[in-house]
């Protein structure tokens, strides 16, 4: 079970995810319904031009504990975190990994931004891009910005050497890659298709769903660890 308090400065802890047309993750929703489970409440923004996630909730419906809001921009991306630190444990910012004003806003309030990255050095290459977004806000905004790549759309049975070579050039350039990875799996990218989350999903239509559940813990597990790293360890401890 995963218990998220909120602990900076602006409440809620703020995830933003840096995301190429080429590294959506399909995973992200699934995950976010753990956090729901385990009583977190979560906030969504929407920063993408495209709106998948709006689209996503349209489709979805109404689900306790859960919040999205699309249609932002620089003027009103700002006010809108604000807002949603303050009503939710959880705030997500889903954004184009674009040099844009808005996106440089969001990066600067953020506690954690991942980077999706798949296992292609095309797709490194544009995860690096995303990375020197982050340092030159870093810079601007005279900032703290942590961030981690996040691997995405990898296949669990084989680990390529394309995909070894990409985690051995982030690890040689001092850039932190998260121990778990989102596995290309059937049930992550059905919400898209047919809304809701890999809970709502059935067995008997869906392949991998179990496996797919573990992962989107694990991700939620690693996530809310890198966010509060002290309470984690406290909580270790008493376990022990």
């Amino acid at each position: 079970m995963f218990v998220a308090e909120g602990t900076t400065d602006h409440g809620g802890n703020l995830i933003c995810q840096l995301e190429g047309r080429r590294r959506k993750i399909d995973g992200g929703i699934g995950a976010r319904r753990e956090i729901i489970d385990a009583n977190g409440t979560v906030t969504i923004i929407d920063a993408d031009p495209n709106q998948p996630i709006r689209r996503w909730a349209e489709t979805t419906g109404e689900k306790k504990g859960l919040k999205v809001v699309g249609g932002v921009d620089e003027e009103t991306i700002v006010d809108t975190i604000e807002m949603a630190a303050k009503e939710s444990a959880f705030v997500i910012i889903d954004l184009e990994g674009s040099a844009n004003l808005m996106v440089g806003y969001a990066i600067s309030r953020s506690d954690l931004v991942l980077v999706p990255v798949q296992g292609s050095y095309l797709d490194a290459e544009e995860g690096a891009k995303s990375i020197q977004l982050i340092k030159h806000t870093a810079k601007g905004f005279k900032t703290k910005i942590d961030y981690a790549v996040l691997l995405s759309r990898t296949n669990t049975a084989i680990q390529e050497r394309t995909l070894r070579d990409v985690v051995e050039g982030f690890n040689d350039a001092g850039v932190d890659v998260m121990k778990v990875q989102m596995i290309d799996r059937a049930a992550f990218r059905s919400i898209f298709a047919f809304g809701g989350t890999i809970h709502d999903l059935n067995k008997s239509e869906v392949s991998g769903l179990d496996n797919a559940k573990e992962n989107a813990a694990a991700f939620v597990e690693e996530v809310i660890a890198r966010l509060n790293p002290k309470k984690v360890k406290a909580r270790k401890r008493r376990a022990a």
